[in-house]
């Protein structure tokens, strides 16, 4: 620090000897500013060196910002599909999140350099600097260092949109070719946003620094947080009391349901606040009860430097576990979503497939078995004529067919699977499929013949109901079978390929019996169906086209795949398209929001561990004399830096462990089967934060090996 001092001592007193200098010597002000900006430069390659992990983290903040906002104004990835028109919308509101962390990031460094740097600036006022003087040196520095930061985060953010480019437009089946560009909106806009960022954390800054004495700012180094809790005593009770919440909050969250999981997180808030801020004391007077535990190898020492290290930030260490939270929770989000636009992209295994039930059917009610079904009314054949139409002229057809759908009145399979499986019936009844359609459907979709014996009947069902349906016959309901009964049939195979079941409007929710024709015909009819195999895929244009039609003839909603309990219309290529966008407008936006979350919270913790190399330096050197061993010195540093990383992290585990277990209760059962199961989003998940996680530490730990312990400790041959 007085080494810093002397040369703004010495660069200030020196006679300007260049021509620059020289023609400014009559122009003071000028003169000033041209020694401002040396000395604001060369502090600034300081300030970047001792908080290199700042820098860096500076750097890939701009890159991501602009690869993202490459999304916003690229035409190219815009026109790919109707569906990508709200991705800027999506784009700009995450980007608006990644703004305020940001700057709190920044806002947050630049005040706590100020800390470690005031007795620096205070000398600075004492040497004769005006205020003014040194708060436009320490502005310009930061300035320096988010200018310096910007442009390469720029050039990086180019390659970076790349790889999201590449992304993008391999989900929607187009080949990529590398084509290195520059935006210059898109660099425009996170000029804007740096701009804003920085703008706001000095002026804070600025009126800190002009509100504060000389003599505040000399000692303002000292300055830690104030502990909310001031005695001792309660500080113990808040830390039993929340350890107490923490409990009720994981009971609560594993409960599984919608209130309890409100009211667990809140316990858990209540929980890492209270636990961080009563720490401090918490912990050493559990040891001081404890001795036996207190004195057994580098128990005291970590302890000890923890809670010293808590005291002055438990409160930045509890908003950083919170922040966890969100990391972890985007995470998973992110990776249930971009395995639910999958699935139900998957689930389209027809080039094309319309379903009508508005069809104007009317029936008999007739003695004996079944009912009488009249063909449907001419609205109806209509409707499914200029489909037809439309298909013939404009598609390259494989193979087509035309097939009903039959409703019985038994409930009693749905009943069991309700009762016994996460099935949630929609048709309340089973929906029946003539064994002739069955069979002819598979051949189109290249499926092997489905065999049903005389007297048998097959079903064909989503692969989580499989298990419960082939029970069924063993269950008490199976002798209540109305088809058993009236029709004198017995279970044959089930199967489970994808068949159109995922939704309303198909071959059946998530289930359809297959019987034989005659059977089947004795049912009311439900709808009309027409799957179609095409040679090319349904272009957008095609499927808009077919839309139209499909709304102009009576269906009223457009939902996921544009239907409701009239209808329904669906194309795989476009279900492909839909899934693309849905990955752009929500997958990726979860990710930028986690990566920055996770940068920004580890960058402020490894920040406060290296400022610290001094005060290591100090305590190993006296372990040293004291007869340390090298080992137990390595390993007292390792123990240390293990605690202070997992204190703010393990505690979000109490959270997002039960919550994202849940998620299979919040999606259909369907989505979550395999390897899209909460096991794995659960693994994939922590995987994800604790790679971003290690690779914080090992720079944090490197550091301060090499910095802090002796070299013949950290290489012992060069003794």
């Amino acid at each position: 620090m007085f080494s810093r001092c002397w040369e703004v001592i010495s660069v200030m007193l020196s006679k300007p000897n260049t021509p620059d200098c020289a023609i400014c010597a009559d122009n003071p002000d000028r003169q000033n500013n041209s020694l401002s900006l040396k000395i604001s430069f060369r502090n600034a390659r300081r300030q970047a060196k001792d908080y290199l992990v700042y820098f860096v983290t500076i750097v890939m903040a701009a890159a991501l910002i602009y690869s993202f906002n490459g999304l916003v104004f690229s035409k190219e990835l815009l026109e790919l599909s109707v569906r990508m028109e709200y991705l800027p919308a999506m784009i700009v509101f995450a980007s608006v999140v990644v703004v305020c962390i940001i700057g709190w990031l920044v806002n947050y460094t630049t005040g706590f350099m100020l800390s470690r740097r005031s007795r620096e600036l205070g000398t600075y006022m004492l040497i004769g600097l005006e205020p003014k003087q040194v708060t436009g040196l320490f502005m310009k520095e930061n300035l320096i260092i988010g200018i310096a930061a910007f442009v390469p985060g720029t050039l990086m953010g180019s390659l970076l949109f790349q790889a999201l480019r590449a992304i993008l437009l391999t989900l929607f089946g187009i080949s990529y070719h590398f084509r290195l560009s520059f935006s210059p909106k898109a660099g425009g806009l996170t000029l804007v946003y740096f701009v804003l960022i920085y703008l706001f954390a000095q002026l804070k800054c600025r009126k800190r620094i002009r509100s504060m004495k000389i003599h505040d700012l000399i000692y303002y180094e000292k300055v830690n947080e104030e502990e909310v809790i001031q005695k001792s005593s309660r500080r113990r009770r808040i830390f039993v009391i929340s350890i107490v919440f923490g409990i009720m909050g994981t009971l609560l969250l594993m409960a599984g349901s919608t209130i309890p999981s409100f009211a667990g997180a809140a316990c858990i808030i209540v929980f890492l606040y209270g636990f961080f801020i009563s720490f401090s004391s918490g912990v050493p007077a559990w040891f001081e009860s404890r001795p036996e535990k207190k004195y057994r190898r580098q128990t005291l020492l970590v302890f000890r430097t923890l809670s010293a290290k808590l005291a002055s930030m438990g409160i930045v260490m509890a908003t950083i576990s919170l922040l966890f939270t969100a990391v972890l929770i985007s995470l998973g989000l992110g990776i249930l979503f971009s395995r639910m636009f999958d699935f139900r992209a998957q689930q389209s295994c027809f080039d094309l497939f319309i379903s009508d039930t508005d069809i104007g059917v009317s029936f008999k009610e007739q003695t004996g078995s079944g009912r009488e079904i009249e063909s449907p009314d001419a609205n109806a054949a209509g409707k499914f004529q200029e489909y037809a139409d439309y298909v013939h002229r404009n598609l390259s057809v494989a193979d087509e067919l035309q097939y009903p759908l039959y409703l019985s009145k038994d409930d009693t399979l749905t009943d069991y699977l309700e009762a016994n499986t996460r099935f949630s019936s929609f048709y309340g009844t089973d929906m029946v499929m003539r064994y002739s359609d069955y069979a002819a459907l598979r051949a189109m979709l290249g499926y092997p013949q489905a065999v049903m014996e005389p007297g048998q009947y097959l079903i064909h069902c989503m692969p989580y109901l499989k298990k419960g349906i082939e029970e069924y016959p063993l269950s008490e309901e199976y002798d209540k079978s109305v088809i058993y009964t009236k029709e004198g049939l017995t279970p044959g195979n089930v199967y489970t390929e994808i068949f159109h079941q995922y939704l309303w409007g198909g071959n059946g929710y998530n289930y359809i019996l297959i019987l034989p024709d005659d059977a089947a015909e004795k049912y009311a009819m439900h709808s009309i169906c027409y799957a179609v195999m095409t040679r090319e895929p349904v272009s957008e244009e095609q499927y808009y086209d077919l839309r139209d039609i499909f709304y102009r003839t009576g269906t009223r909603h457009d939902g996921i795949f544009d239907g409701d309990s009239y209808g329904t219309i669906d194309a795989k290529s476009q279900a492909q398209r839909a899934e693309a966008s849905e990955v752009a407008m929500f997958v990726l936006p979860l990710y930028y929001l986690a990566l920055i979350l996770s940068m920004t919270t580890v960058t402020i913790l490894t920040i406060h561990q290296l400022s610290e190399m001094n005060r290591y330096r100090q305590q190993f050197t006296l372990l040293r004399k004291l007869g340390m061993e090298p080992r137990e010195m390595i390993k007292a540093l390792r123990t240390q830096l293990a605690v202070y990383y997992a204190m703010p992290a393990v505690p979000p585990l109490f959270i997002t462990v039960p919550l994202i277990l849940n998620f299979e209760n919040i999606v259909e059962p369907e989505i979550m089967m395999g390897t899209g199961g909460a096991l794995m989003i659960l693994a994939v998940t922590l995987g994800l934060f604790a790679a971003i996680y290690a690779v914080y530490i090992l720079s944090a730990y490197s550091g301060l090996k090499r910095n802090v312990l002796p070299e013949h400790l950290i290489c012992p041959d060069r003794r």
